[in-house]
């Protein structure tokens, strides 16, 4: 089993940024992909980035995109989310993910909480 703990969420003022991590423990082994997603109150969750493990390939929501940054740590086992120019509307719960063979995301974090206030 593998098991995802978020950390880095908090208040930041609008404009501000916040660095976002990921630690996977238990089974490791190599991932897929990692992910993180966000769900705000009232709404759906909704995808934010994708990470390939290997070849760190990066894809991203348009509405985050040139704003957040995915990054991973092979050897820790650890994906970053960079936020950066926030807005109130990126508040939410942020919640990583891990997708082990590119069928889906099976193993999820318990969420972080990032407040943007205006």
């Amino acid at each position: 089993q593998v098991q995802l703990v978020e950390s880095g969420g908090g208040l930041v003022q609008a404009g501000g940024s916040l660095r976002l991590s990921c630690a996977a423990s238990g089974r490791t082994f190599s991932y897929y992909a990692m992910g993180w997603f966000r769900k705000a109150p009232g709404k759906e969750r909704e995808f934010v980035a994708r990470i390939l493990w290997s070849g760190g390939t990066t894809y991203y929501a348009y509405s985050v995109k040139g704003r957040f940054t995915i990054s991973r740590d092979n050897a820790k086992n650890t994906v970053y989310l960079q936020l950066n120019s926030l807005k109130p509307e990126d508040t939410a719960v942020y919640y990583c993910a891990a997708d082990r063979t590119g069928s889906g995301y099976a193993d999820w974090g318990q969420g972080t909480q990032v407040t943007v206030s205006s």
